[in-house]
């Protein structure tokens, strides 16, 4: 057998490449990642963005981008926040559907039995961006391995309308519920009441229930994660305050909104705050001119931010959080943990981020330090978000049965029959009862 030299078999084997790929120089010049597998596509499946801009970006920009940078189109389709867990459902069902799906809270922990291990792709991100926050952690990661890919953080505040209190005497956000409620009671009978969800929406109802439920010491379940704890007296003070707080000061229209009635109604005039992210201060500085307060000034001078008040037993938030599935059934599980890879790398999350304008931050705390913090005061109190609050599932862990009693609005629905008539003593003993069934205590 002749002996080959090692210029003429590199020689050959680059014209075998040059035949069936157009060779390294050809791929290299082309910029373009090689194919990765032909007819490769990936469905992502996420929420319709409280900042519009961001999936502008995603649709016109960044996912362009990808595939010319991974070799496969991704396909992006984009549903309301509360269709999500409804979608990831019957996708499971059937053993098809999108191969990225987006999660909300502890949502993906229902799921773990359906979804991918990511954990190369979050220890990878981990890695480069100074850790993952207890938050991201507790939401996305079993016990065993990563489930999801931390996405975001929403940071949740109460937006309010800082000359009305002025006029009420009130030139500090009130520090307590008591003296939350007197603010209320006088801001409410000159037409101008609070705006609170009580309804089965997944963000501000939850966000705010919780909370007021920890702060006057009440809880779910136990630290063991089995001992169900909310029929308490503790639970029941924070009823009958919710009770008289809604009667006094609230829109009660809210027990019928969702996540965006809040926005609406703050944004026209009707309410004079509002737990929320920081999407209404966005909005309200992307159409300066159409939002307008009663005496013609932009109304995006007039948003201050505060966190929830304090009870008894401390103040809490909750922040609402987001993260990414890899579906079991998909048959482009490669293809979907590289993308996400990608899109984390922090030179494309950045770009994403900066259009977020401080509403969504990072699953990471290298986010803290960007530089877009330092532009606007106003959203200043949203950049440690990620290192505040508690989980869902308090005291308890975050996994499937919190989730569980998350996705049942059982801790909402224990306020909202309160304040529509139901003893604070008899709806503490029902959500007890349904906590109980999922705990099986």
């Amino acid at each position: 057998m002749p002996r080959i030299s090692r210029r003429k078999l590199l020689h050959s084997t680059a014209g075998a490449a040059a035949m069936t790929s157009g060779g390294l120089a050809a791929i290299l010049a082309s910029g373009r990642a090689p194919a990765y597998a032909q007819g490769t596509q990936i469905h992502w499946l996420k929420w319709n963005d409280y900042v519009p801009a961001a999936d502008v970006l995603l649709r016109n920009q960044m996912l362009g981008e990808a595939q010319k940078a991974l070799g496969f189109k991704i396909n992006l389709e984009t549903i309301g926040l509360n269709d999500l867990q409804a979608r990831a459902t019957a996708a499971i069902q059937a053993q098809s559907g999108a191969d990225i799906i987006m999660a909300f809270n502890n949502n993906a922990q229902l799921y773990t039995e359906s979804t991918v291990d990511v954990s190369d792709v979050c220890e990878e991100i981990a890695a480069k961006q100074g850790g993952f926050y207890d938050l991201s952690k507790a939401q996305s990661h079993d016990g065993k391995k990563w489930v999801a890919v931390p996405y975001c953080i929403i940071g949740t505040m109460i937006a309010y309308r800082k000359s009305w209190f002025d006029e009420i005497g009130v030139t500090k956000f009130p520090e307590t519920w008591d003296a939350y409620r007197e603010v209320g009671k006088k801001l409410k009978a000159k037409g101008r009441p609070l705006g609170q969800s009580l309804g089965h929406t997944v963000g501000d109802a939850p966000a705010f229930a919780y909370p007021l439920l920890w702060s006057f010491g009440g809880r779910e379940v136990e630290a063991d994660g089995k001992t169900v704890k909310l029929n308490s007296k503790e639970t029941v003070e924070s009823i009958k305050f919710m009770t008289a707080f809604w009667k006094d000061a609230h829109d009660e229209g809210g027990l019928a909104w969702d996540d965006s009635n809040n926005n609406r109604a703050f944004l026209s005039g009707t309410i004079s705050s509002t737990l929320n992210g920081a999407s209404i201060y966005i909005e309200a500085l992307r159409k300066p001119d159409q939002y307008q307060t009663e005496k013609g000034v932009q109304i995006k001078t007039d948003i201050q931010h505060a966190p929830l008040p304090k009870g008894a037993q401390g103040q809490y938030g909750v922040h609402p959080f987001q993260n990414h599935m890899v579906m079991g059934y998909s048959k482009n599980q490669k293809a979907a943990k590289d993308f996400l890879r990608w899109f984390h790398s922090p030179e494309v999350y950045e770009k994403w981020f900066i259009v977020q304008q401080g509403y969504a931050t990072g699953p990471t705390k290298s986010w803290e330090d960007h530089k877009i913090w330092d532009k606007d005061p106003v959203m200043a109190p949203y950049r440690v978000a990620g290192r505040l609050g508690r989980v869902y599932g308090y005291a308890g862990p975050a996994g499937q049965k919190a989730a569980e009693v998350l996705s049942k609005y059982i801790v909402v629905d224990m306020y909202a029959k309160a304040v529509q008539g139901m003893p604070a003593e008899d709806a503490a003993k029902w959500a007890d009862g349904e906590v109980k069934k999922i705990y099986g205590a």
